[in-house]
């Protein structure tokens, strides 16, 4: 298996908590990932900027702007930003994990949408950008592909990476226009100024783009879409599809003014004009079907657009549930988009109170294969293209390429270490089991190659940092190192390893090195002599010198050596150090006088001063009346004194 072309994040696990578990999305400045929070036991998103960015001063600022910004907003309709950190080279954000799609892949899927179907998105959109504007917070970049839609209904606005402050104008400093050029205002691109008004802008972009499955500038460069916003109005909807009501037009028209003074203040003044409308609108006209539009239709997604690339979660529905359309703006909103219905028709040629004629008859049977077929289309759009990813976790590789080709699907084979999954058995599934996929998607399933095991290099001969070094690169670790005398391998470097080269382990097994001290020797002794004259003999056999800092009184004469480390006859090899101590000569002490004391009194006081004490007697007992050194005289300590006692 070639392990370059695998994602090295995958598998990870950040900050010691989040496990990644397979790429959702790739984007200009960052990967999402979903993850799992190993300390919550949780689902989440992790929001990973690209490595070669994060050195970027600019960028990781921006980046951590956007947790700052959003992690201030607790708003159902807003993807909540949990976490923020650093390991390494990651920088991330933990993110609400939303199990869906995008808003783009609807449009790129359906086309336009039924106006009931738009404002069921539009209006939890805007409640969510109210709150952000609310908390002071611009998003600059509203968009299809920025606009998510659960699996359960639930539309949150995503992706505040460009969020800027909205305390009055803010001008881009940058020199670059932030944010997809298919939704920037006319003052965003004049001036870069940017405030609340510049995301109702967008949003009436994007009611446009909803109700007509088009954009309402388009061009085969950016340029050309950037004049137009500032040239042209965004024409009415009814233009392109006509029967839409006139309250779409005043809508779209109001909120993708390009006079900014024209438009709502903010995302909770426009939801309230979409509320209004809609409740002025009739059941047959929020019904409106929508023109047949090609899923990317002419300059859907074009030169001209920065989008994100996030996979469809395939048969979401959506529509409103009741009373979708009233109450506060600060509330959770559901959506469910569903297809236009089929009109009511009568069946051509069905005369009334009579028989069938011939004509009549086939044009009933083509009808009915008619509505049948739309019905059936209306089924493998919305269902019968999905089915659930088998389960396959510990089948052999054959069985589950066997049950996955079964179900409708291709199969690719990779192949990875496992402690627990027995070799040639399967150890996950990519998308994971029960995942909605579309028929003859393919499934990627990983098959175990059993434990990992590396194998222990030979050392023999190699320096012991290098031989570190070789042990790291074999994912080993190093042991217990002791050395030995060896007169074939040099000193410093490895002589054998516990255990031998060439055996297999598991990787981080520790291995003991047996390291060379090099050619035995047997140290001299050089205690007594002159420091130049025992340099010269050791130095003879090729050992090291180093003089002990401070001299000492001892036996040996001033100048001399009065001790050495190690001692003479112990084992030394080549090289290594002897550290010789010189001696300061004989410590001289002044004698005491110890006459007319008893025996034992003059022996504790004379020993007590650092003398060795004989003592000679007339009697057995009696007083010392006299000492072979008189008192006030120096000797040497540790000298004998003699005593007489009578």
């Amino acid at each position: 298996m070639d392990t370059t072309l695998q994602d090295p994040l995958i598998g990870h696990v950040l900050d010691g908590r989040y496990r990644v578990v397979r790429r959702i999305a790739v984007g200009g400045m960052a990967t999402v990932y979903r993850a799992v929070d190993t300390r919550l036991d949780r689902v989440l998103a992790l929001k990973v900027m690209h490595p070669s960015l994060a050195g970027d001063a600019s960028f990781t600022e921006r980046f951590i702007r956007e947790a700052r910004s959003v992690a201030r907003l607790d708003h159902p309709n807003v993807v909540g930003v949990l976490d923020q950190g650093t390991d390494g080279p990651y920088v991330y954000l933990a993110m609400e994990y939303v199990a869906g799609c995008t808003l783009r892949d609807v449009l790129r899927d359906r086309g336009a949408l039924q106006p009931r179907a738009a404002l069921d998105v539009v209006e939890p959109m805007l409640a969510g950008l109210a709150a952000a504007h609310r908390a002071g917070l611009v998003h600059r970049d509203v968009k299809p592909e920025n606009v998510l839609i659960g699996d359960d209904g639930r539309v949150k606005v995503a992706d505040f990476g460009l969020v800027r402050g909205a305390e009055g104008p803010t001008s881009a400093t940058t020199g670059a226009l932030l944010g997809t050029v298919s939704y920037l205002a006319p003052e965003q691109i004049e001036s870069g100024t940017v405030d609340a008004r510049t995301d109702v802008y967008a949003c009436g972009v994007l009611l446009y783009e909803l109700l007509t499955g088009v954009k309402p500038h388009r061009g085969d460069s950016p340029a050309q879409v950037l004049f137009r916003h500032v040239n042209h109005d965004v024409p009415a909807p009814s233009a392109a599809v006509p029967g839409l009501p006139a309250a779409l037009d005043e809508l779209v028209a109001r909120a993708a003014s390009r006079d900014p003074e024209g438009r709502p203040a903010d995302a909770a003044a426009l939801l309230g004009l979409v509320r209004a409308a809609r409740a002025g609108l009739s059941d047959a006209q929020l019904d409106t079907a929508p023109p047949s539009v090609a899923a990317a239709g002419p300059g859907e997604v074009g030169p001209e657009d920065r989008t994100r690339i996030v996979p469809l979660p395939p048969g979401v529905r959506a529509s409103a549930p009741d009373g979708a359309g009233g109450g506060r703006d600060d509330v959770a909103h559901t959506a469910r988009i569903d297809l236009p219905p089929l009109p009511p028709e009568e069946p051509p040629g069905v005369v009334r109170g009579r028989g069938l004629s011939r004509r009549g008859l086939v044009s009933l049977v083509v009808g009915a294969l008619l509505v049948l077929g739309i019905g059936v289309g209306a089924w493998y759009v919305n269902s019968g293209q999905f089915l659930r990813t088998p389960g396959v976790l510990g089948l052999s590789q054959e069985e589950a390429e066997e049950e996955l080709r079964a179900a409708g699907l291709d199969v690719r084979v990779e192949e990875d270490f496992s402690e627990n999954v027995d070799p040639g058995h399967v150890v996950s599934t990519d998308p994971e089991r029960g995942a909605r996929v579309r028929r003859n998607d393919t499934v990627t399933i990983t098959v175990s190659q059993g434990p990992p095991v590396t194998v222990v290099p030979n050392l023999r001969g190699i320096p012991l940092d290098e031989a570190r070094e070789q042990l790291a690169d074999a994912q080993l670790t190093v042991g217990e190192v002791v050395e030995r005398f060896s007169t074939e391998v040099a000193r410093g470097s490895v002589i054998e390893t516990e255990p031998d080269s060439g055996t297999e382990r598991r990787p981080d097994t520790p291995v003991d090195l047996v390291v060379s001290r090099g050619e035995e020797l047997s140290v001299p002794d050089v205690v007594g002599l002159t420091e130049s004259a025992a340099r010269q003999r050791l130095a003879a056999l090729d050992l090291e010198v180093e003089i002990a800092s401070e001299r000492v009184f001892s036996e040996e004469e001033a100048g001399t050596v009065a001790a050495q480390d190690p001692r003479g006859g112990r084992s030394a090899a080549a090289g290594e150090t002897v550290t010789l101590t010189i001696s300061r000569g004989p410590e001289m002490i002044v004698v005491p006088d110890v006459r007319g004391m008893d025996e034992d009194e003059a022996r504790d006081t004379l020993e007590e001063a650092g003398f060795e004490v004989s003592v000679r007697r007339l009697f057995f007992t009696g007083t010392v009346f006299n000492q072979s050194v008189h008192s006030g005289d120096s000797a040497p300590r540790g000298s004998t004194i003699t005593i007489w006692v009578r």
